[in-house]
């Protein structure tokens, strides 16, 4: 379900040289609850993460009350997570989990943990 149909993805092209070699990243999935922040990129198996994108979410996996997932699969076809790693906040990968009933439970908990404050 994508709240705006008309928005699946933005191209930045635009602003390619602005600031030299920085050009925005997009983000495939952010929940906030009270104050902590879930984000999440999706990428389909082969799918590599730009450099700058990388620096990005290890950089925002360091921030308090962030937590940040990088997702192999896709919702092509409905939601398809083959699984998933959390960026620590000293940078390094840590797989939380395969298939979408662990991504679910991954997502239920972080917010009851995020409700609680």
């Amino acid at each position: 379900m994508m709240r705006d149909k008309y928005a699946p993805h933005i191209d930045f092209e635009e602003l390619s040289g602005l600031l030299g070699k920085v050009v925005p990243s997009n983000l495939d999935m952010v929940l906030e609850r009270k104050g902590h922040f879930l984000f999440g990129e999706w990428k389909r198996d082969g799918e590599k993460i730009s450099k700058g994108q990388e620096i990005l979410l290890k950089a925002l996996s360091g921030l308090p009350k962030a937590t940040v997932l990088v997702v192999s699969g896709d919702t092509d076809n409905g939601m398809r997570v083959e699984r998933f790693w959390r960026i620590l906040p000293d940078g390094s990968y840590v797989e939380s989990g395969r298939g979408l009933i662990a991504f679910k439970d991954y997502i239920t908990e972080w917010y009851l943990v995020a409700d609680i404050g």
